[in-house]
């Protein structure tokens, strides 16, 4: 039920709210080149959790074309960066954005591995795509200039927006996001979601699952629009309502409860938002 009532309210949001959906010229037309981004070679080892993640449909979603400005935020260990790598190298420009080293709950240590990360994150695409590593960029948002502002297409904050909530850093990292956007620019998000008559404290961050109702509203106060929901990413197997957050559900497994092992990931909110 709380799954069904979850995808009501998405797909009453928007007409958009469909798996694929896309306008803007950045989604049907891409078609095969956001295929061949997804079936190349150097995803091999990343194929396996294509099935929870879909990313084609999301990046269709997200209307992203290939000769766009990107930025991913906090790229990690690179699923994203490969696909998004792969399909903007030839035309367009995928940057990685990474944390404001000061702003969060990080040490010295993390601080500086954060501003390496993002000195390195260029050469990292690079060589998993074999592309010029001029074709990419990394920085860290407090290293943004006035030559960066308005300058993105889009900016994609993909299953991080939980910690941004429990680290209160939320809203000073998405409102140097919005500065990075051009007029008309997107933010999409995918998110843990929980349910929406989830306890506030359960739905805060900490466990890693936020409401979707609370999103949209925390974005939308930042400057922006919701222009479209989707369902591409939900998992009604899940119960989000797990005593150890969402790490007790695959690929975590962090309690090896098995009775979670083939449920999936996570469901997830997949939300698109127009800089205002």
């Amino acid at each position: 039920m709380r799954y069904l009532l979850a995808a009501a309210a998405s797909l009453a949001v928007s007409a958009l709210a469909v798996p694929g959906a896309a306008q803007d010229g950045a989604g049907h037309e891409n078609h095969a080149a956001i295929e061949a981004a997804v079936a190349a070679t150097n995803r091999d080892a990343d194929r396996a959790r294509d099935a929870f993640r879909h990313p084609a449909e999301t990046i269709a979603f997200f209307r992203i074309a290939p000769d766009m400005k990107v930025g991913e935020y906090a790229p990690g260990g690179g699923w994203y960066s490969r696909v998004l790598g792969n399909y903007l190298a030839d035309e367009g420009e995928l940057v990685g954005l990474y944390f404001t080293p000061e702003s969060g709950p990080f040490d010295a240590e993390r601080q500086a591995n954060i501003r390496k990360g993002a000195a390195e994150f260029a050469g990292k695409v690079a060589g998993w795509t074999g592309k010029p590593e001029a074709n990419f960029a990394g920085m860290t948002l407090d290293s943004m200039t006035e030559a960066d502002q308005g300058t993105f297409d889009r900016v994609l904050v993909v299953r991080m927006l939980h910690n941004l909530m429990r680290w209160n850093i939320a809203d000073s990292e998405l409102k140097a996001m919005r500065d990075l956007l051009k007029p008309g620019g997107m933010l999409g998000i995918v998110q843990h979601r929980a349910g929406a008559d989830a306890p506030a404290d359960y739905a805060d961050g900490s466990k890693g699952y936020l409401r979707q109702d609370d999103v949209i509203g925390f974005v939308e106060a930042l400057g922006f629009e919701l222009v479209a929901a989707s369902e591409i990413n939900a998992n009604p197997r899940d119960s989000a309502d797990h005593p150890g957050g969402v790490w007790e559900m695959p690929p975590t497994l962090a309690t090896k409860r098995a009775e979670l092992e083939n449920r999936g990931e996570s469901d997830r909110m997949t939300l698109l938002f127009r800089k205002r």
